[in-house]
Order: structure tokens, then sequence, then C-alpha cells
């Protein structure tokens, strides 16, 4: 943009045809500051081969510039990220001190990083040294690992091979998917190890190979492996129990358990009654104890399946009051509909409306409807047959009194009364809320206490997921190779890995000195938080902008940026990046 300035300006100056240029700032300084300090471009750069001949930017720098675009944007497309660097590159060329071309971050240039990050000999040391630098430099503990599986759906064309498959999915079954498995730290969120698998997999399998890549980078015993149901195969339990460490996962509510859980309730029920079992309480958002479990635990041994190793092992049966009323919740639904649909299998005598002539078929139909709603034995059925006759002459014409007569009989059978058994409800009611928890660790290391409330912090694992979906979009993919799924996979959780990292800091250094911030939440700027998240923290540099003057020739003349708030400044200081890591963008004097 060029302007004519005031005689004065011209003077200071000596030129009066200037080059005005603004660049959106916003959260791009503090993401590569942030990422600077994690170490992720000496790590990369360190990993992924450089050729001899290249002359560009590293592949360290390009992972970081790109993913600064991604958590700023939204978008992992490759094809867009040229247009951004023109419009960020004194912005980037300050934050990063290095010479950017917009060919650096061509598609090509881009497909080729990716191409690097899906091999395994790469991405595996990248993330090993990722791991030891956060531990190292945040002084994060390392004796909690949480497992677990999510999808990613896209618009593939399914094809022998490929990582896109129809398989088990919770967001669109319709669509073929592929398989992230994933093991994150506690209590952070943080992700330590991740894997690309074809969708149509099943989660069984996948635990072993991320549980034994993390015992290699931690490469001590004693670490405590959470997961859900899934993790709980005897196999995963096994591996764990030989090497000296940890597991604890619910048990599924099949085969063997599913037997066993019966008569675990049974005992559960007996020990409420005679207030035995153990209580575990804890404190709700608004301060106030809450009753959030009771249990009991046994002791049992069991053995590899092919004997290689022996072990023993608690069940903790636990009972949670929420989990009860949900399930009464659902039950009383369940019942509702039922007697809906019995009600309706008899509907009066009408036009159009079909009805049940054999004992038979009315008895089957209550059976079905029992069963589909799973509630057999909780509702009493009675019904009776009714008939009705009715008398018709013989033949043709009009009757007399000697003529011959015919009695035809129309026969239903009408349900009179849908009762719900109560004593049976109570009972089955006793029995709602129940889950079988299995771990080798000693109450000493992990008591039941410790081991409900810490499998309730599953959600931490499952934020990681939502930012995977929601922060940097993942989903639909834009890419098609399966070594560029992979390699985008492993980049975007890069990206999970700052967001994580930024949050724990700053909530850690509110922790530390009892503050809170101000300011973070627009529909309330009197409210403060000392749990922001790293959405809302990013969020509030927002507007941040440099504006550059230029000589028409491509002299630089004054760069100003928007005055940081406050709020900003606080930020910068408890993440540890300080304020000139925006402020060094700024050329303060003019020069004629």
């Amino acid at each position: 943009m060029r302007v004519q300035l005031a005689e004065q300006a011209r003077e200071i100056l000596g030129q009066s045809d200037l080059v005005i240029i603004t660049e959106r700032v916003d959260d791009v300084a503090l993401l590569i500051g942030q990422m600077v300090k994690m170490g992720l471009p000496e790590v990369l750069d360190r990993h992924i081969p450089r050729h001899w001949r290249q002359r560009r930017i590293s592949w360290g720098w390009t992972a970081v510039i790109w993913l600064a675009y991604i958590l700023t944007e939204g978008d992992h497309r490759k094809v867009s990220v040229e247009t951004y660097l023109k419009g960020m590159y004194h912005t980037l060329s300050r934050l990063t001190a290095q010479v950017i071309e917009p060919l650096d971050f061509s598609d090509d240039r881009l497909s080729h990083l990716l191409k690097h990050l899906s091999k395994p000999a790469y991405w595996h040391p990248i993330e090993q040294e990722l791991n030891a630098r956060s531990i190292a430099v945040y002084p994060l503990p390392q004796d909690v690992i949480r497992c677990d599986a999510t999808t990613v759906s896209g618009q593939h064309e399914v094809t022998a091979g490929g990582l896109l498959q129809f398989g088990h999915s919770k967001d669109d079954p319709t669509r073929p998917q592929i398989k992230v498995m994933m093991g994150s730290l506690d209590p952070l969120g943080m992700p330590l190890a991740t894997d690309v698998l074809s969708g149509e997999r099943a989660d069984d399998g996948l635990y072993l190979p991320i549980i034994e890549r993390i015992r290699h980078g931690f490469q001590r015993p004693g670490l405590l492996f959470v997961g859900d149901c899934k993790m709980s195969a005897l196999d995963t339990r096994a591996y764990l129990a030989k090497h000296q460490d940890w597991y604890l996962s619910p048990l599924p509510l099949t085969g063997t358990t599913a037997e066993a859980m019966d008569a675990w309730i049974t005992t559960g029920v007996k020990k409420s009654e005679a207030g035995e079992l153990e209580r575990i309480w804890r404190t709700n958002d608004r301060g106030h104890k809450v009753l959030a479990a009771e249990g009991y635990e046994i002791a049992r041994t069991c053995g590899a399946p092919d004997g290689d190793v022996e072990w023993s092992e608690r069940v903790l049966v636990v009972r949670s009051p929420m989990h009860a009323t949900q399930q009464a919740a659902g039950l009383d639904k369940r019942l509702h509909y039922a007697e809906t649909q019995l009600t309706a299998l008899t509907p009066p005598r009408g036009r159009g409306k079909r009805q049940i002539t054999d004992e038979a078929t009315l008895v089957e139909a209550i059976a079905h409807v029992l069963t589909a709603h799973r509630v057999e034995g909780l509702l009493r059925v009675v019904w009776e047959k009714q008939v009705e006759q009715s008398t018709h002459y013989v033949g043709r014409g009009r009757g007399s009194e000697n003529r011959e007569k015919r009695v035809h009989e129309k026969i239903r059978y009408h349900i009179t009364q849908i009762a719900r058994q109560e004593d049976t409800l109570a009972a089955c009611r006793q029995r709602l809320g129940w889950k079988a928890f299995v771990t080798n660790a000693g109450p000493t290391r992990l008591s039941l206490q410790e081991a409900v409330l810490g499998y309730r912090n599953e959600y931490r694992v499952e934020r990681i997921f939502q930012r995977l979906k929601s922060r940097v979009h993942i989903a639909p993919l834009f890419v098609q190779r399966n070594e560029q799924i992979e390699g985008l996979t492993y980049l975007l959780t890069l990206g999970v890995r700052v967001l994580t990292v930024t949050e724990f800091v700053l909530r850690r250094s509110l922790e530390t000195t009892q503050a809170r911030l101000p300011g973070l939440h627009p529909e309330n700027k009197q409210k403060q938080t000392d749990t922001p998240t790293a959405e809302r923290i990013l969020k509030a540099f927002a507007e941040v902008s440099l504006t550059i003057i230029k000589h028409a020739a491509g002299e630089d003349i004054l760069r100003r940026l928007t005055p940081l708030s406050g709020v900003q400044e606080a930020i910068l200081q408890r993440l540890g990046l300080g304020t000139n890591l925006y402020r060094q963008l700024e050329i303060q004097n003019m020069k004629s």
C-alpha cells in the first residue's frame, strides 16, 4: 500500500512513496517460541537426514513453521501453506532466523517431509528424544501411562493394502477409516508414542507394540499402564507382569468374566447390606464431598497362555452410584418402550387394525419384545381369549323360521394387563452400577481408591483425540498415500504435544504462585481462572499484528507491534518465553 506522507514526514524520511505492510502475528510467535524451547527443530534435524545438496531450510524448521500454521489456522492442507507464508514472511524470518522462500513449503517438499516422518527408523527416535527432553526440562512424573485408540474417517477409496479400511467406528461406519493407537503420559495427557494402522483392525492386538516402545524409551520397570477393557487381554497382562510393570483396566463382560461377574455382584450386594464395602469419596467442582464408588477386592492367580509366567492379580469389584443411576434410567426407559410395544400388539378392533388370532403367535411376539428391550422377567403380561359370535343363514335369499343357520366365531387375543414385577426390579436395581477392574499392583502401590479415581481420569487421553479432531482437524484427511497419512498423523501429534506442554506449564506456574489469570473468557471479562486451556491461551493473542513501513526500494524504516496486554505479558513470562519473543519483531527508531 502506497501513501503520501505529510510534508514534515517527507523532510524526515526524504522519501515520498512508502510501502506499508501488516502481518497478523497473533499466537504464531508464542507457538514457535514454545516449539524451540521444547527442542523440536534440533531433534527433528538430528534424526531426519539432510541431503548433502540441500540448500533450503532444514526439515526441523520446515516442520515447526508448518505446525505453527496448522495450530493457528486448523488446516493441514499442503497447498495453502505457500499463500500463508507470503503474508507472514517478515515475522517468520525474524522468529526463526532463517531465510525463507516460498518454494521451501511447496507441495512436493512438504510431501517429502511427511515421507520422512512416516519411517519408523526416523519417527521412533524422534519420539523417544522428545519424551526424554520434556521429562528433563519440565520435571514431569513418569510412572502412569494411558493407552487408547481412536479412529479417523476419510473419503478415500478403499484399496487392498491401504490404511483406509472399513471397520467398527464411533464416528461414521459408512466411511473408511484409519486407526490411531496412542500412549500418553499422565497427568499431562502428552502423547508419548503413536502408531497408525489400518482401520479394520481390532484394538486388542494394538496395545503390546505401543507398550513395548514406551518401555524401551523409559528403560525402567514399575510403570503403571492404564487402559480400557480391551487392554485387559490376557496376553497384554502377562507381558506386563513378566517385565515387572503394572496394569489397571476394567474386565469386559464376556466369556468367563461374564459368568464370574454374577457371583461377584452377589457378594458385593451382601457386603453392601452388611456395611462392609470400602467407600471412596471425591470432591466435586463445588467443593462438596460426594460418594464416588464403593467396592471390595479379591485376589487370584493368573497364568500366561504359553505357561511362561504366573502372577497374582487383584480383582476390584466396584459399584458407582452415578453409573447405577444412569443404568436405572436406562432400565426405566426400556421398560416404558416395552410396555408401549406390548400394548400395541393387541389393538382394539377397528378398520385396518390387525388382530392376533393365535395364542402361540401372541406368546412369541411378547417374548420378542421383552428380549429386544432386555426386560425378560421384569414384566408380567396377562391376556385373554375373546370370542365374538355371529349367526348367518345357510345359502342365499331371505331367512325363515325353519331355515338352517350357521354360527361364525371371530377369535382374538387381547392383553389385559402389563404389570412391573417390583420385587424382581428392586433386586435388579441392586445389581446395577457394578464393574470389575484388574491390576497386578499391590495395595501399597495402588489402593482401591487410587485405582478407581485414577481410572476415571481416562478423559486425559481422550482430550488428545479431541484435539486431533477439533484443533488440528485431522479429519478429513487431505492426503492419499499410506506414507503421507502416517507422516501427517505423526506431525499432528507433535502439534498436540505442543498444546499439552503449553497448558501444563502455565497451569503449574499458576498453581505454584496461587495466582489466577483474568481476561481469558470473552463472555465474562472479569472471570479469573487457574486452569486455562491451551486453546484459550492461544486465543488471548488474537489481533496482535506487526506493521512494517518500508522504502519503495525495500529498506525497512519502522516496525511496530500491537502493544501487548498485561495478560499476554503474564502468559509469556509464566511460560518462560519472555516478552522479548514478540518485541524482537520491532524496529523502534526511524531511519532517514
